[in-house]
């Protein structure tokens, strides 16, 4: 493809050849030539030694560049694309394999891929396009949008309700019971968990999630949130939309998720809390309170970013602190000694 198409396809302006060949998109180090790859801004150049890429996706004229440069106003995005561009090939049906196993009413849009040793349950919907890949189970009433990929060993629990544009990734749970008890004369009853799982369109969840059922109602993943891999979604659970929720997070019972959250690695949060819209938690926060909007909150217990910042500059202080209080404890236990001398 010539840097001028691309231009065309991603929008971009070029400075350099436009008819230069691009043959692959690869990163900094890594490009050769004929490759395409990106900076974010110039301190970038800094980090690297030679830049062999014949081309640049940047956000203003580098002058100190040799290569060609696609000008845009998000280079990492143009980058996805021109990733998509080059590598993602074109959804190509296989249509239903003989060796899968169809339920009753399934009913199926147009294109569907169902590849061998899928389970599909009775009155199940697939949307146009959808991917059933080896080893899913898809459990009775679920029905899945136009265009989702539904990776290998997925499982699918009854009356789970997923998008259209949804991918899944291998080894998922979604619709297992909730973790719901209540104690009896020592014992521990099972509640019944009787609610689905709604994933709304866009949403994209990575290898080995558990998301839960609700109780009774729903639990339900907003439009367009990206959730990672190992991470765990309790029942009831209500997360909103265009969220990043990321590895070996975990989310209590009943937590309400308002827009745009991002939740990093490890980050836990009790039952019952609310977290406010494009608020944010750092790894391993523990968060037990409500956040509001638009905070940030970081450390077990969770506090404010600011607040946790000061709190570790102190921490990292405590032995010398230790040192200088033991000081002046001998030093006062002199005085006090010399005082009763006298």
């Amino acid at each position: 493809m010539k840097l001028k198409e691309l231009a065309d396809l991603t929008g971009g302006r070029i400075s350099g050849n436009p008819d230069l060949e691009i043959t692959g998109v690869s990163g900094i180090k890594e490009a050769q030539e004929g490759d395409i790859t990106f900076f974010t801004d110039k301190k970038t150049l800094n980090g690297i030694s030679g830049l062999n890429a014949s081309a640049v996706i940047v956000k203003e004229e580098i002058k100190e560049l040799a290569a060609s440069m696609l000008i845009v106003d998000n280079p990492q995005y143009v980058f996805a694309r021109a990733l998509e561009i080059f590598y993602v090939k074109p959804y190509n049906p296989s249509g239903i394999s003989d060796k899968a196993f169809i339920g009753n009413d399934v009913h199926m849009g147009d294109d569907v891929s169902v590849h061998a040793l899928a389970y599909i349950n009775n009155n199940v919907i697939l949307g146009a396009r959808v991917t059933v890949s080896p080893g899913v189970f898809i459990g009775e009433g679920v029905s899945i949008g136009d265009d989702s990929i539904i990776y290998p060993n997925v499982t699918i629990r009854e009356n789970v309700k997923i998008g259209k544009k949804v991918i899944v990734h291998s080894g998922t749970v979604i619709g297992s019971d909730g973790y719901g008890y209540v104690q009896e004369k020592g014992i521990h009853y099972k509640i019944p968990q009787v609610g689905g799982v709604i994933i709304e369109d866009s949403v994209e969840i990575g290898a080995n999630v558990c998301i839960d059922r609700a109780t009774v109602e729903n639990t339900i993943i907003g439009c367009g949130t990206k959730i990672d891999n190992l991470v765990q979604i309790a029942h009831n659970v209500k997360i909103g939309k265009n969220c990043l929720i990321l590895g070996q997070a975990g989310i209590s019972g009943s937590v309400e998720i308002g827009d745009r959250v991002v939740l990093a690695g490890q980050v836990g949060v009790r039952d019952h809390v609310k977290i406010g819209s494009r608020a944010m938690a750092g790894a391993q926060a523990g968060i037990g309170n409500d956040i509001p909007d638009g905070q940030i909150y970081s450390g077990s217990p969770a506090i404010p970013h600011s607040t946790w910042l000061r709190s570790q500059t102190i921490y990292a202080k405590l032995p010398e602190y230790v040192k200088r209080l033991q000081e002046l404890e001998r030093k006062f236990k002199k005085i006090s000694s010399n005082d009763q001398d006298i």
